[in-house]
């Protein structure tokens, strides 16, 4: 009788990419990596990743960090801090750390786990797979796992189905009939459609399984290589695709859906406008992101704090929230909340208005302040009677406003603008 465990997650381990600034997030992203950055109410961009290897069922997980990493590996040692080694569970911090020689840190995303491969090594895996840190989505790495096996790949690419017009910003693939990769082209001018869809194509999502054996040997490889960049995009999927089988996973097969008719939701809040979109639609009454389902929870660090209040029910100074998210530890006092997400421990005062505003934790919003379609980041203080999102030229001259409209206030900006007034 075979002893080998049903599920391929007890023989995988999640290699998951924290490195990342994320400049495109601007300020957001001065003081923490893309993947420490606040999303949703409670949780952090990175709690996505592990928490799908979670509830997949892989109990060996290593996150590589780079770029500012103390928020990260913070949020990590105090929310992810229930794996017990004596039940052959781990999660390891890989900080850059010149393990290789004292001149580079990680020089590539293939690099990374490169410097690593001793600690690999240690864990005593079959599979590897490797997770890009900065993506929302609820996704069963195991139903990738197991067609990795079935088909015999040397690599599996998980894919998502993106018109080909919005393919240019992605690495995509071309495939034939099976499935199997035949080309991998790096934000192609002209994106080749699937064969069942020439209206779409397939867009690489950053995710990779791979046999350890396999992986360590071509890793070994790259490095020895002068010309490689170090890169799983640029450098190993392509050797792959060249001179062994390579195979494009459908994430429509393994994402997580809280109801049978629900689209496939994956979301790269690269952008302040996207990342204030990407929150501001959990505001929704059916929203495509389902937090409450606890089928698939999105596990995270739970600061102690108590429940959210709302105080004041005067005509013109009643404390309430419409079609809003309000996590714990909030006050909200006297202030008119709608289309928001507030996070943990924010302050609101008497007379203020917020409407689409992603608040995030313990920022205060001082008397008479009205803030639309704005981003605040953590612990900002509002001025009194501060307005914003009414007058795009005023916005300008203090903070940070997007094409769209969509305004970021950081406390550092809020500074500036105190010092220039007087």
């Amino acid at each position: 009788m075979s002893t080998t465990p049903h599920r391929l997650s007890a023989r995988a381990m999640a290699f998951v990419l924290a490195g990342g600034r994320g400049s495109r997030l601007k300020e957001l992203t001065n003081n923490r990596a893309k993947p420490a950055v606040y999303f949703g109410g409670k949780t952090r961009i990175i709690d996505f990743a592990l928490s799908n290897a979670l509830n997949s069922g892989i109990r060996k997980m290593a996150i590589a960090t780079q770029y500012k990493a103390h928020s990260l590996i913070r949020h990590c040692q105090r929310g992810w801090n229930f794996f017990r080694a004596e039940r052959n569970e781990y999660l390891d911090i890989l900080p850059a750390s010149q393990r290789v020689d004292e001149a580079h840190w990680y020089q590539g995303t293939a690099d990374a786990v490169y410097q690593n491969i001793d600690i690999v090594d240690s864990y005593g895996i079959d599979y590897v797979v490797i997770l890009a840190g900065d993506h929302i989505y609820k996704m069963d790495y195991e139903v990738m796992l197991r067609e990795h096996v079935d088909s015999g790949a040397d690599v599996t690419v998980g894919c998502l189905t993106v018109p080909r017009a919005e393919a240019t910003a992605f690495g995509v693939m071309d495939v034939d009939k099976a499935g199997q990769i035949t080309r991998f082209l790096e934000k192609p001018s002209q994106p080749p459609g699937m064969p069942d869809d020439p209206t779409r194509a397939l867009a690489s999502m950053g995710i990779y399984v791979f046999r350890w054996d396999f992986l360590r040997k071509l890793l070994i490889e790259d490095a020895a290589n002068a010309d490689s960049a170090r890169d799983f995009g640029g450098d190993i999927i392509p050797i792959v695709v060249q001179h062994g089988k390579a195979m494009a996973h459908r994430f429509d097969d393994s994402c997580v859906r809280h109801r049978p008719d629900a689209p496939a939701y994956w979301r790269d809040v690269g952008t302040l406008d996207a990342f204030w979109q990407a929150n501001i639609d959990l505001t929704d009454f059916d929203p495509d992101l389902d937090l409450w389902d606890t089928n698939w929870p999105i596990w995270t660090y739970s600061e102690s704090v108590p429940p959210a209040k709302f105080i004041h029910d005067d005509p013109d100074r009643r404390g309430l929230a419409v079609s809003s998210l309000i996590s714990g530890g909030c006050i909200i006092s006297g202030t008119e909340v709608r289309n928001s997400l507030v996070f943990t421990g924010v302050h609101t005062n008497s007379f203020a208005k917020l409407e689409q505003v992603v608040a995030l934790p313990y920022a205060t919003i001082a008397r008479h302040a009205r803030l639309t379609k704005v981003v605040l980041d953590r612990r900002v203080q509002i001025p009194q009677g501060l307005v914003v999102g009414e007058d795009p030229q005023e916005d300008l001259k203090w903070f940070r406003v997007t094409d769209s409209g969509v305004t970021l206030i950081t406390q550092p900006m809020l500074d500036r603008r105190a010092a220039a007034l007087g």
